[in-house]
């Protein structure tokens, strides 16, 4: 029995990468609401807050570069190219997987631009 390192793409692995993203930035903006919603002490340094946000974006931009990854060497794997106008199995397959990158640098760019606000503001102001 052979194993091989290809595997077929899908509409989950297509929707990986921007679900990623979309959690990341989920959690980012509760937890920076829990900690800024009293409002008791606007000026008070939010560190540990920042630092939480820092490590669900390092886990996000690994989750993401690994989908990124993936999806990049199935498609170099296939062939390649844009041009994917044929009714086959394997356009629709180099469809997806070019599709799943684009998504997926999309959602890695999302992703740092989404934690730009709390990893460069110090406090709740």
């Amino acid at each position: 029995m052979a194993f091989s390192r290809h595997t077929e793409d899908n509409l989950w692995t297509l929707i990986a990468a921007p679900t990623v993203w979309a959690f990341h930035f989920l959690l980012s903006y509760v937890v920076a609401a829990v900690e800024c919603a009293p409002n008791s002490d606007i000026f008070e340094p939010i560190g540990g807050t920042r630092l939480l946000v820092a490590g669900i974006t390092v886990i996000a931009l690994v989750a993401i570069g690994f989908v990124l990854w993936r999806s990049i060497r199935e498609w170099r794997y296939h062939g390649g190219g844009y041009r994917h106008n044929e009714d086959t199995d394997l356009d629709r397959e180099r469809f997806l997987e070019f599709s799943t990158v684009l998504l997926a640098a999309l959602s890695f760019v999302g992703v740092i631009f989404v934690a730009m606000p709390a990893l460069t503001i110090w406090d709740c102001r």
